[in-house]
């Protein structure tokens, strides 16, 4: 049965499939509640995907805010009701009196944390404001990062923990622009986006540094729809907004967010 399972996804996602795949057949076998860390939103797709493959299993995905971008999965027999089980997450308020955060991101945060070694699979969505920053954590580890946090960039801050309905979430920025371009063509576009040649998009492309709607792609002509996202390491993100038509010389006018 697996390998049928494995031909539909990507070879590096074989170790999460086989982790998903334990949780799900001891909640269906051993009547089992498993609450995991956060999941992006591919691998939160797989969970789904082989929870719906099992009609013993159940499903329920929550990231603390309506628009979450990574989630908790809830993985239970069919039988339980999971509206409400606590999905065990945590707001923790980063401040720091008389400072602007205005210059520190999204990534200042996150590597700051990381830096504690704290794993990544425990911190959900990181959102930053002019003077604080909420950051989404599971319950079993918001006390470490609580005690431990003390600096992010080179700003000392203070932190505390908030009670979930307390979280504001920070609007996504992007940089919007437009393009005219010859195809949908991810490496086309890509290089367009990220203003480099078209060569040394497609080498991380095929290296497997590049991710479309989260799912690692390394087939440069693959052609890109409306509302997808895309990510290359080291290079940045961007979602396609619209695709706006032909233009009079046949070219595709395409609207993209770059994800600032």
């Amino acid at each position: 049965m697996k390998p049928t399972i494995y031909e539909h996804f990507h070879p590096e996602e074989k170790p999460f499939i086989d982790r998903a795949e334990e949780w799900i057949e001891r909640s269906a076998q051993l009547h089992e509640l498993r609450r995991t860390d956060f999941l992006d939103p591919r691998q939160g797709e797989i969970v789904a995907m082989l929870a719906n493959r099992n009609g013993d299993v159940t499903v329920r995905l929550e990231g603390g805010h309506p628009g979450a971008e990574r989630k908790r999965a809830i993985i239970a027999p069919d039988y339980r009701h999971l509206e409400d089980e606590p999905m065990g997450i945590a707001v923790l308020e980063v401040t720091a009196p008389g400072t602007s955060f205005a210059a520190l991101d999204h990534g200042d945060f996150l590597g700051s944390i990381l830096g504690l070694g704290v794993k990544r699979d425990v911190i959900g969505d990181i959102h930053p404001h002019d003077s604080f920053c909420h950051i989404l954590v599971t319950e079993e580890m918001a006390d470490y990062v609580l005690i431990h946090l003390r600096q992010v960039h080179r700003i000392h801050v203070l932190s505390e923990l908030l009670p979930l309905e307390k979280l504001k979430p920070a609007v996504q920025k992007l940089e919007e622009t437009s393009l005219s371009v010859a195809s949908m063509r991810l490496d086309g576009i890509a290089s367009d986006v990220f203003r480099i040649s078209r060569s040394k998009v497609v080498d991380p492309i095929r290296a497997g540094r590049c991710r479309v709607n989260w799912r690692t792609e390394e087939n440069p002509s693959t052609l890109l729809n409306e509302g997808d996202v895309v990510s290359m390491k080291g290079l940045g993100r961007f979602k396609v907004l619209q695709v706006d038509g032909m233009t009079k010389k046949g070219r595709i006018r395409v609207a993209i967010g770059k994800f600032i």
